[in-house]
């Protein structure tokens, strides 16, 4: 492979010249329950989370990103919120939530908290207010509640889905034992959504908001974020929403890849409203406190919306998720976005893996390495274990070899699979109930970490309990059985850690290197550093003499093999 110079004409991205620290930072998602369990109990805690703080400073991230630990049923994992200003004691305490923050400061971590705006439990103080309330009460103002269609009202007030399968509505009942209004939840059941268009919701989280910035967090991760403003009128409509939908027609500037959920319940304009107004509160605060949006929206152009300059500093880089294990896609999803972001001023947020997708060490050793299930069980096609890492470690380099801010599921330092084989009757997903099992869920990229291989628990949990099981061949990948291990998935992440931050690759630029041959090898090169993925079936010569700072897997002499990423000294 001779790679020729690169030409204006191939420029996709300038460096950044920002100095915030969100712009170039790499965060560390912790999912609390499956983290590290202090009291015992098997599920992880606050605590837990705190005791375990130095494995993200040896790792080299800059910040972590906490899951839900409020106060909640635990119906979605937490993601029913009864109460925004408690920790659930299945979590800890309010104290043990400021004294995770304050470690973290010490340990030079920033803290990034989820909010949960599009919905509450159905056990918030809000919800009971208005069931006991009734039709045409101001506490109904503050959900979608209405009458049902059908000369009893036995109907639905539309036809809409939820993401979790079966309708989006549920029909109440009345004191009397009558039925009553329905109420609106594109999740459960048990996580009514908000009406945005009531003052008093708005108040609330923004109230919200400056609770936790006042304890010390550095910002938000905020959940559904396309989703808490509806289509006036709440109409009809004939498609279907899941988790990730769309298409996969990946072609042209503004990409449509199949990253985004459509319909008059998501990315409607009025929801630009709230985060302009969000982003005041954030502003008032010191130390470039920072908001990131879970917005699963494409064209590109219409996510590029939420990174406003007056709105969120960051937005989850679905499309890039999306392109699975394509040359082609993920060029041009990473083309388009900077595209899109740089036009508006904002980094790109590049992620691969997170608490709600099949762990990519999985999703990209399936026959169809751009498949996206819902979950993998006993019966399903499985993917191919050492395939799966081994392109999952190339993803992983050439993600982090990109200009702009990433994100890190925990677990995938250790190069964890999906628990593919978790048995159905331990599933806890909503999602695998209400579609009567025809989606397994997300459990299985929820599965408690291994911190040690010869541990009851893997390490977990002082008791060896875990509130998922497990498996086995986990403790060959515990975190001790890696640490200063050469060649170990661990240290390949430490190491791209400390290069990326001595290279400044995340404030860098991007030119597209030609002359490799094949539209199945990305080549660019970002500061002093060419970044080569091989996502070819056949192994590709490298250029003559090139000096090797990193690679995925193990080089052939001077050829690249297939499925495998190396960064290069640019000559």
């Amino acid at each position: 492979m001779t790679l020729a110079s690169p030409s204006t004409e191939l420029i996709a991205h300038h460096p950044d010249t920002g100095t915030q620290w969100w712009r170039t930072a790499v965060i560390y998602q912790v999912y609390p329950r499956s983290f590290a369990d202090a009291s015992g109990d098997g599920v992880g805690d606050l605590p837990g989370v705190t005791s375990r703080l130095e494995h993200l400073v040896d790792l080299g991230v800059d910040a972590v990103w906490l899951s839900p630990f409020y106060r909640s049923p635990q119906a979605d994992a937490g993601y029913d919120v009864a109460d925004y200003r408690d920790v659930d004691p299945l979590f800890g305490t309010l104290a043990d939530a400021d004294a995770l923050v304050a470690r973290a400061h010490e340990l030079g971590l920033r803290v990034i908290v989820d909010l949960v705006p599009n919905h509450t439990s159905d056990e918030h103080v809000w919800f009971q207010a208005a069931l006991a309330a009734g039709p045409g009460s101001r506490e109904r103002s503050r959900y979608h509640f209405r009458d049902g269609r059908g000369e009893h009202g036995e109907l639905p007030p539309n036809n809409w889905e939820s993401i979790f399968g079966g309708p989006a509505w549920t029909r109440t009942t009345d004191p009397d034992g009558t039925p009553g209004q329905w109420y609106l939840h594109l999740f459960d059941s048990k996580q009514p959504d908000l009406n945005w268009d009531d003052p008093e919701v708005r108040e609330e989280f923004e109230d919200v908001l400056r609770f936790w910035l006042d304890r010390g967090v550095d910002g938000f991760r905020v959940d559904v974020a396309h989703g808490m403003v509806k289509q006036p009128g709440l109409p009809d409509w004939d498609g279907h929403v899941t988790m990730i939908e769309g298409s996969d027609d990946v072609d042209g500037v503004d990409a449509v890849d199949g990253s985004g959920n459509r319909g008059p319940m998501f990315d409607q304009d009025g929801v630009h409203e709230i985060y302009r107004a969000w982003r005041r509160v954030l502003d008032t605060y010191d130390g470039d406190r920072a908001m990131v949006t879970e917005a699963w929206v494409e064209p590109l152009s219409r996510l590029a919306r939420y990174v406003r300059p007056d709105e969120a500093h960051q937005s989850f880089n679905f499309a890039f998720l999306a392109a699975g294990w394509h040359g082609p896609s993920l060029r041009r999803v990473i083309t388009s976005s900077y595209a899109a972001n740089d036009a508006v001023g904002a980094p790109t947020t590049w992620v691969l893996s997170n608490h709600d997708v099949v762990r990519h060490a999985s999703r990209l050793g399936l026959p169809d390495p751009t498949h996206r299930p819902n979950g993998i069980g006993h019966g399903d096609e499985q993917p191919d274990a050492a395939l799966g890492l081994r392109r999952a470690r190339a993803a992983t380099l050439l993600m982090l070899g990109l200009p702009g801010s990433a994100y890190v599921y925990q677990g995938e330092e250790l190069g964890l699979p999906e628990h593919t084989a978790l048995d159905d009757d331990l599933r806890q997903d909503p999602a695998f109930f209400r579609t009567g099992g025809g989606e397994r869920g997300r459990d299985g990229c929820r599965v408690p970490l291994p911190w040690e291989g010869d541990a009851p628990g893997l390490g977990f949990s002082p008791t060896g309990a875990t509130w998922l099981p497990q498996p086995a061949e986990w403790a060959e990948l515990a975190a001790d059985r890696q640490r200063r291990t050469d060649g170990s998935t661990y240290e390949l992440y430490r190491s791209a850690l400390r290069t990326r931050r001595t290279e400044d690759l995340g404030a860098g630029g991007l030119e597209w290197l030609e002359g490799h041959g094949s539209e199945h090898v990305l080549a660019f090169r970002n500061r002093d550093v060419v970044v080569v993925a091989n996502l070819d079936d056949e192994a590709v010569a490298l250029p003559a003499g090139a000096q090797v700072l990193l690679a995925s897997g193990p080089l052939d002499g001077g050829l690249l093999p297939a499925g495998t990423t190396v960064w290069l000294r640019a000559s």
